[in-house]
């Protein structure tokens, strides 16, 4: 089998480091985006090159500062330049103000403005132009999420060998909601100019081969139970192979666990219930986004307190908003929301010595946000749509004591997941959230202990290395099928598949090891975990 035999080159929109500059000059800090902070956890010792942006317009310490900053890796940090009109059309424009909202089911609120086309596609030439110069044919160039789908297609028109892949943090939509981007098919076919394409869930790669078939009638896609082989060009010659597989990211189980275990931890954690009046905290730790559910879950647990009398002062919800893409109108007019929603709710039903909700809008420290994960009872994780939500496997990771409970949504790639322990939920249904918080709140200790047990061995199996592993040992398979070609003929007989065994590919598709039938019994806490729990909320059982 064909074997990776130079670098890794890992390309995203940003760097794990952001330089800014302050009144005594530019200087390097630790990057908070989630897709930096996943990446780095479970690239730590691999040697290689991370290409992005450093957070800068312009400085000329940006070189000298990156080359300070990767003398404590393994891997060297390469800046891409980006001028501020790119920043805003590129950034703030395309990617944000179009692909994201049309990638999580919401078009109505994208803004189809050509000239963030014309950006976007000048923004990934600038990223291509640099990875074009750094790798060589033995490397593997891995490129990642919605900013840079075009790369692939300018480094093959730049005379780049090197095998490349690309994997979609965001979910990816159905065709009736993708065939309304001017730019599809453009955007399709500069994808299928990638190796192997990974995605975080069956629904999102079958998502993706349904636009194929819609779209682009020329391409043929022989489907396995867990990858696509997609050919494109010219079938039975010369055509380009990529292989389209699932790819659940995951979090860095054991770090998260060994600091939670922390004594600092411990007691800031103590700390933060002594302070918080209330019995049961539920805790909901979010970017400022649209798409996380938050004036849904607000609703959801004003409802709780209207109809569950009993839970009034035994209860609070400690919301915590990350500040995000603030500049963009939407982004301000759903913190306005929020803050109303808070407000109103404090106002209906605070009493002497309990307030209800506790609103934080800024960014927590590490240590901060581990000692939040160790006090709450309950971790609620209710986006509308999301591709994973990290966030309920970074509480699970945390949960040392095992007496938390997960309330996840069953739209967010992390739902399906971790379904065997979690109470899944749909966040538009405010009245089935407010049940699943009142059984999740009366629960018996043994079964508290029994989900989280299993929740943490589901995540820790599920790791952030594992999935690194994963995508990049379907890269020597994706290889081989292009090598070995197509073994059809004018007879028609059938391709042979090219796809790699459970063993080369170990957590391809979505819960493939946690769910499948061998292991099964040693995750599944029973059938029917959902309905069961909302019928003894709802007072049925």
């Amino acid at each position: 089998m064909t074997e990776i035999k130079g670098r890794v080159i890992n390309v995203s929109n940003r760097l794990p480091v952001l330089i800014r500059k302050h009144a005594t000059g530019a200087r390097v800090e630790r990057s908070s985006g989630g897709l930096a902070t996943a990446l780095e956890a479970g690239w730590r010792d691999r040697p290689g090159i991370w290409i992005g942006w450093a957070g800068v317009t312009s400085n000329h310490q940006v070189d000298a500062l990156l080359v300070k900053a990767s003398k404590d890796r393994s891997y060297t940090l390469r800046s891409v330049a980006l001028t501020q009109e790119e920043i805003a059309k590129f950034y703030s424009g395309f990617a944000n103000e179009i692909i994201w909202p049309l990638f999580h089911d919401m078009p109505s609120r994208c803004n189809f403005d050509p000239e963030y086309w014309e950006v976007y596609q000048r923004v990934n030439r600038k990223f291509a132009k640099v990875a074009a110069e750094t790798a060589t044919e033995d490397d593997f160039i891995w490129v990642h999420d919605y900013h840079l789908m075009l790369t692939a297609d300018a480094m093959r028109k730049a005379g780049v060998r090197a095998p490349m892949g690309f994997f979609l943090h965001t979910p990816f939509p159905g065709p009736d909601v993708f065939e309304k981007l001017p730019w599809k098919k453009p955007i399709l076919k500069a994808l299928l100019e990638f190796d192997v394409i990974g995605f975080q869930s069956d629904h999102d790669r079958t998502n993706f081969a349904g636009c194929l078939e819609r779209l682009l009638p020329g391409v043929e896609i022989e489907r396995g139970d867990r990858d696509y082989q997609v050919l494109s060009g010219q079938p039975h010659s010369d055509a380009r192979r990529t292989v389209v597989g699932t790819f659940p990211i995951g979090v860095d189980f054991e770090e998260f666990a060994q600091q939670a275990a922390s004594p600092e931890i411990e007691n800031l954690s103590g700390e933060i219930r002594r302070r918080l009046s209330g019995d049961v905290l539920v805790l909901g730790v979010d970017r400022l986004d649209y798409t996380k559910g938050i004036p849904e879950r607000l609703k959801s647990f004003r409802l709780l307190l209207r109809q569950f009398a009993e839970l009034r002062g035994h209860i609070t919800l400690v919301q915590v908003v990350v500040p995000s893409r603030e500049e963009i109108p939407n982004y301000k007019h759903l913190r306005r929301e929020i803050e109303l929603l808070v407000s109103q709710t404090n106002g209906e039903f605070t009493q002497p010595g309990w307030v209800p909700v506790h609103y934080i809008h800024r960014n927590l420290g590490r240590e901060e946000l581990l000692a939040y994960y160790r006090a709450a009872d309950i971790g609620l994780v209710t986006p509308l749509k999301d591709g994973m939500n990290l966030v309920a496997k970074e509480f699970c990771a945390a949960q040392i004591d095992e007496r938390g409970v997960l309330i996840v949504s069953e739209f967010a790639g992390a739902g399906p997941e971790l379904r065997s322990g979690a109470i899944l939920v749909n966040p538009n249904d405010f009245a089935e959230v407010a049940q699943a918080l009142h059984y999740a709140a009366r629960m018996p200790i043994e079964e508290k202990r029994r989900r989280m047990r299993l929740l943490r061995q589901i995540v820790k199996d599920h790791s952030v290395q594992r999935w690194i592993r994963s995508f990049l040992q379907a890269i020597p398979a994706a290889l081989a099928g292009k090598s070995e070609g197509r073994q059809g003929s004018d007879s028609g007989s059938q391709p042979t598949s090219t796809r790699p065994s459970d063993e080369t590919m170990p957590g391809v598709a979505l819960v493939a090891a946690s769910l499948s039938a061998q292991v099964r019994p040693k995750y599944q806490i029973g059938r029917d975990a959902k309905l069961r729990a909302m019928g003894n909320a709802a007072g049925e059982g």
